[in-house]
């Protein structure tokens, strides 16, 4: 019973706290564009070009692709 008198008024201020947190986060802009990024994320920004033949698989022969195949 005595630990009430700590929690409650514990758990007013962290209300309090959370309230002013997330009322900063909306005064600051933080929610204003909320379907750009979902939009963003579609988009394909991968630079590496299409196979011109359309063939699939192992394309070693064409040129090396990273460090690890400048042996």
């Amino acid at each position: 019973m005595e630990s009430l008198y700590i929690l409650i008024p514990l758990s007013v201020v962290l209300v309090f706290v959370i309230g002013a947190i997330f009322w900063w986060s909306v005064r600051s802009g933080q929610y204003d564009d909320m379907e750009g990024p979902a939009y963003r994320m579609l988009l394909d920004d991968n630079d590496t070009p299409e196979p011109k033949d359309g063939a699939e698989g192992d394309s070693d022969a064409d040129e090396p692709r990273g460090p690890e195949r400048n042996c």
